[in-house]
């Protein structure tokens, strides 16, 4: 079956291919773990070494910071060693992150830890939408593109888990085993990914065709879905589609070499591959733009204005946002491939917008009564779980399938890396500003600044996205073209008119 076009095609996931990406997701389940424990963990790291806020949102966000080198890193190092060895590079970095959170006998030893793990997370970030996407058929790429969000959910939810777990334990020895128990599944990773093949992309983008040849049709649906995503591959990377040599030289103009592909990216691009850059670019803006990481991180604060103050049942309130996640990020998953990308998107901007402002409504109601109305207190428990809900329909999930299949081969690792570099910076922005920002204009407020910025990434949007749902890899740049945007736009138009 060749899939190509409109995505007409009923979808079928290969089971090869799924296993590829379920195994390349489960660096983001240790990921999603860790920022899913911290929230818990900071309750207890704070009480034992007395820091202040400014203290605690330095530990909250320093491990985007450092994701962000590492994301850049991640991009030059799986152009030269492959997907799947920059998989086993996440895991063994994200394993001594651990090793030394766990130890932490200090603040700055866990600060370290928390630097070296944010390494590690950024090479995954990068690493595990790109070999999804790579792997994938393209009707079943968004599926199999959202499961490693799938697995940050997962790993969310483990995390909040871990706290109701181990807060029962002593002071010095909870926080601490919450923190260093994700070294193991972190050494089993980095084992079992060598069990998986190479993208068979990157293969053929180093001349070894006979590699990929295997690999394709281990991971497409029947030979002639093999053949047609084997040719396509060869005319973007430039090599002659009735070529059937093993090994094969690439021409240097189309090889992704660092200092050259910068350039073209950057300073020089095309028309479509500008737009391709501002549509990665933005999304990845927006996603923590509009204040997740505000709701995941510290929710616990967020229930406490609220008006619930005991520890445990504000952990135990958590857990509902880490299920609420994860319910919403699987229902997403089954739809992206048939509703499409930018029609999610819509959807849980526009559910954002709505539910952000409420939660802003109700936490300054609560906050200002004093946790005296308790209509108010449990309206702003609902909102915070209906403000995870928009965001896991399609914002969440979409952002990391649409930035890891819109570019072209020769820039998809610098581009994603680039977009998930964008991605943290933002995470670190807002997970080390929110208790500034809810201090200087309530908490409340901080709801009603990051509603305004979910109007302006509606609008950004609906403009600057086009569709992907069904394009092949090799598509997307005739995609991100005026001449065919219109094309789109006149159809959406005439569809909303019938």
């Amino acid at each position: 079956m060749m899939e190509k076009g409109g995505g007409e095609n009923p979808i079928r996931i290969n089971k090869y291919a799924c296993a590829c990406a379920i195994v390349a997701s489960m660096i983001s389940i240790i990921f999603g773990y860790d920022t899913g424990v911290m929230s818990g963990a900071m309750i207890f790291v704070k009480e034992e070494f007395k820091i202040n806020d400014a203290k605690t949102e330095v530990l909250a966000g320093i491990l985007n910071l450092c994701a962000l080198v590492g994301s850049l890193c991640a991009g030059r190092t799986s152009d030269y060693i492959g997907r799947r060895y920059t998989i086993v590079i996440a895991s063994l970095i994200f394993l001594c992150g651990s090793v030394i959170m766990g130890y932490g006998p200090s603040y700055a030893i866990l600060l370290l830890g928390r630097c070296v793990a944010g390494l590690g997370v950024g090479f995954a970030l990068m690493i595990a939408p790109v070999y999804s996407a790579e792997v994938s058929s393209p009707s079943s790429r968004g599926f199999l593109t959202s499961l490693p969000e799938v697995g940050i959910s997962i790993g969310i939810l483990l995390g909040y888990l871990s706290n109701y777990i181990f807060s029962r334990l002593s002071l010095r020895l909870g926080w601490r085993m919450m923190l260093g128990i994700a070294a193991i599944p972190s050494f089993f990773l980095a084992i079992g990914i060598l069990k998986m093949p190479e993208s068979p992309r990157w293969l053929i983008m180093k001349g070894r065709l006979g590699d990929a040849k295997k690999i394709l049709y281990k991971v497409s649906n029947d030979p002639q879905e093999a053949e047609f995503r084997l040719r396509e591959i060869k005319q973007a990377v430039g090599i002659d589609e009735n070529c059937n040599d093993d090994i094969v030289k690439i021409p240097d103009s189309v090889k992704s070499q660092g200092e050259g592909v910068w350039k073209e990216l950057l300073l020089r691009p095309t028309p479509s591959l500008r737009w391709i850059l501002i549509a990665g670019v933005g999304i990845h803006f927006f996603e923590h733009a509009t204040g997740i990481e505000a709701v995941i991180l510290y929710s616990h604060k967020i229930f406490d204005k609220a008006g619930v103050h005991d520890h445990s049942h504000q952990i135990l309130a958590t857990v509902g946002v880490g299920f609420t996640k994860f319910i919403f990020i699987v229902l997403s998953t089954f739809l992206i491939d048939k509703a499409g990308r930018r029609k999610l998107l819509l959807t849980s901007l526009s559910g954002m917008v709505v539910t952000l402002t409420a939660l802003g409504i109700f936490l300054t109601l609560a906050e200002n009564s004093g946790g005296k109305l308790i209509w108010a207190l449990v309206l702003s428990i609902i909102t915070t779980y209906a403000v995870v809900m928009f965001f896991n329909i399609g914002l969440g999930p979409v952002t990391w399938v649409y930035s890891a299949e819109i570019f072209p081969l020769k820039y998809r690792a610098l581009g994603a890396g680039i977009g998930v570099a964008v991605n943290r910076l933002m995470n670190a922005t807002v997970s080390m500003s929110f208790l500034s920002i809810s201090a200087a204009i309530t908490t409340g407020g901080a709801f009603f600044l990051f509603a305004g910025i979910s109007v302006v990434a509606l609008i950004f949007f609906y403009f600057f996205l086009p569709e992907t749902k069904g394009k092949s890899l090799e598509e997307m740049e005739a995609v991100f073209t005026r001449g065919r945007r219109s094309e789109n736009v006149n159809r959406e138009v005439e569809i909303v008119k019938h």
